[in-house]
């Protein structure tokens, strides 16, 4: 069972972190009705005031791209880019397996 993993980090400008956030969990609920992904959460940390993580585990890397042309991850997208100081993918991963993950 090994799946395409992503972990990412938005910088948002200053005070516009829990809007961004809001969008970003907008994300993850239109993800639920997407059968290849399996895993989009959405963290924020104390100890970064500006910073939103999003980890995120899919079918494989074809299901990940394919999501973004979705027409609700394009609306979406418009409606984050002007909150975006700056964006990081920490890691690419091989997902193995664990809690909350189907099997093939």
């Amino acid at each position: 069972m090994e799946k395409f993993g992503l972990y990412g980090r938005f910088l948002a400008h200053k005070d516009d972190r829990d809007e961004l956030s809001s969008i970003l969990l907008e994300a993850a609920e239109s993800m639920m009705h997407v059968d290849d992904c399996e895993i989009y959460q959405v963290s924020v940390s104390s100890e970064e005031p500006q910073a939103v993580y999003v980890y995120e585990v899919w079918k494989d890397e074809a299901a990940h791209q394919a999501s973004l042309a979705l027409d609700a991850t394009q609306t979406l997208i418009r409606r984050a880019k002007p909150l975006i100081t700056g964006m990081e993918r920490i890691n690419t991963l091989q997902t193995l397996g664990g809690k909350g993950l189907h099997s093939i």
